[in-house]
């Protein structure tokens, strides 16, 4: 069983910064894959940023690159997401994922909520213009 606990997020005004928090703990070998998902009312859960904790490797959505950045610490098993220059459209619900990939398969799922077993509680942010 991985549990995942998320803390941060908030609200913040347009071009501001937020950063979120995600420790996993429980049986971890089974996991390689960390990251944010987010959802806002009426759409479909939408990947954020992910990260491979056995490397460097990391993924990003279009839309969030270059303002956010995803890293790993391996000493407490902690996933953080900074966002800077947020906008109104960075509003939503993020979620906390993670799973195991083969390092092939991540290349073209990484973005998929269906492929990720375990989900933090989800916290919200909210950018006000």
């Amino acid at each position: 069983q991985v549990h995942l606990v998320q803390s941060g997020g908030g609200s913040v005004q347009e071009g501001g910064s937020l950063r979120l928090s995600c420790a996993a703990s429980g049986n971890l070998a089974n996991v390689n894959l960390m990251g944010w998902f987010r959802q806002s009312p009426g759409k479909e859960r939408e990947a954020v940023a992910i990260i491979y904790t056995r490397g460097s490797n990391s993924f990003y959505s279009d839309s969030v690159k270059g303002r956010f950045t995803i890293s790993h610490d391996n000493n407490d098993n902690t996933v953080y997401l900074q966002m800077n220059s947020l906008k109104p459209d960075d509003t939503a619900m993020y979620y906390c994922a993670a799973d195991w990939m083969g390092i092939l398969t991540m290349e073209r799922r990484w973005g998929r909520p269906e492929d990720y077993k375990h989900w933090g509680q989800g916290t919200q942010v909210t950018v006000s213009s």
